[in-house]
């Protein structure tokens, strides 16, 4: 038998029989494999996250940052070294760049030094709010361009830790003014700052204190109610809005603890630590800004509070000037931007308590 001669093919040219089924094309396709290459491509162009940190001076922003990065983010600027309080809030952002296996991330953190300092804070949130939406101007002047970048640098503030001081009370008016502007601009997730100075009755007591006054006020932070997209990611979020705010502390100094290193503040009684939920809910805040909710605070920030900027900038420019590569809008308007309206959960409420008085 010649050896290069083949044996005819189970599915030769031949036409089937009625009582043959044709022969059909049954493998593996391996269309998981695009997960792979998402992956892939993911990893050349590297991550972008920017992240806004609010509240008084001497909250432990900085090492609250510092902590959860695992890096020399922002450097502590001790007291006592003929610093005086700035007279108006300054923004200060630093960039840089985080690698670990193989995946980069370049984290921009802003802080607002002066917030809530001064005596007189009339309208102290001007400034926040003002960056904010220059970010968003920036990203939509790339945008419209005719002739575009095909990466457009992104220095949108995906997350805003607002930082409530341990009073043990409730919401202060500036916290509550303040938080009713900015939820409705940025993702905003707020935190007990330095929880060690509460006992844990304490911590709770002022917990459901703060989700009161975020219930009666309509300030709506993230993870959004309205935003959840199925059944997991309610069941998810649901657990986190019962825990929010967060009680943090923030350390970057390791001590040893029955023979391990733990991140920690060393105190006269002991030692708190950061990792420890027994401790301190940091571990929680750290799995919800970087773990599972990272990719979901960038949407969010695209999808809804751009996208609203967005559509209020274009409906203001009625006149759209032609020029050779770009079109400009119309400069924005100076002054403190425009008080957002009540969200549709906070209108259908009203509605229904009028309701209720009209019976």
């Amino acid at each position: 038998m010649d050896p290069l001669r083949r044996s005819p093919s189970p599915c030769s040219s031949r036409p089937s029989s009625p009582k043959t089924p044709p022969c059909e094309m049954l493998g593996y396709v391996g269309i998981e494999a695009v997960l792979d290459q998402l992956k892939i491509k993911a990893m050349k162009m590297g991550f972008e996250f920017n992240i806004m940190v609010v509240g008084q001076s001497g909250l432990g922003k900085s090492t609250m940052v510092n902590t959860l990065f695992k890096s020399k983010v922002w450097k502590r600027t001790l007291p006592g070294l003929g610093m005086s309080t700035p007279q108006t809030l300054q923004l200060k952002s630093v960039t840089h760049v985080i690698e670990e296996k193989g995946v980069k991330l370049k984290l921009t953190v802003t802080d607002t030094p002066g917030f809530g300092d001064q005596i007189n804070n009339d309208k102290c949130w001007d400034p926040i709010l003002g960056y904010i939406n220059e970010q968003y101007e920036r990203y939509l002047q790339e945008e419209i361009l005719i002739t575009r970048q095909r990466h457009i640098p992104d220095t949108r503030v995906h997350c805003c830790v607002y930082f409530v001081p341990p009073t043990g009370h409730c919401l202060r008016p500036l916290d509550i003014e303040f938080l009713q502007r900015l939820c409705r601009t940025v993702n905003v997730v707020p935190v007990i700052a330095r929880a060690d100075s509460l006992t844990l009755e304490e911590r709770e007591a002022f917990r459901r204190r703060i989700q009161q006054n975020l219930r009666t006020h309509c300030i709506e932070v993230y993870p959004q109610k309205s935003l959840d997209e199925d059944i997991n990611d309610r069941i998810l979020n649901s657990k986190i809005r019962d825990r929010i705010p967060f009680a943090v502390v923030g350390a970057d100094q390791e001590h040893l603890v029955n023979g391990k290193c733990v991140l920690g503040r060393k105190t006269k009684w002991g030692i708190v630590e950061v990792e420890n939920m027994a401790h301190c809910e940091f571990a929680l805040l750290r799995d919800l800004l970087i773990r599972s909710h990272l990719q979901d605070l960038k949407d969010i920030t695209h999808n809804v509070h751009y996208e609203n900027y967005r559509v209020c900038r274009l409906n203001e420019s009625h006149v759209l000037p032609r020029g050779p590569g770009w079109v400009n809008l119309a400069p924005t308007p100076p002054g403190p931007p425009a008080t957002p309206r009540p969200s549709k959960a906070c209108r259908r409420a009203h509605d229904n308590s009028e309701n209720d008085e009209d019976y």
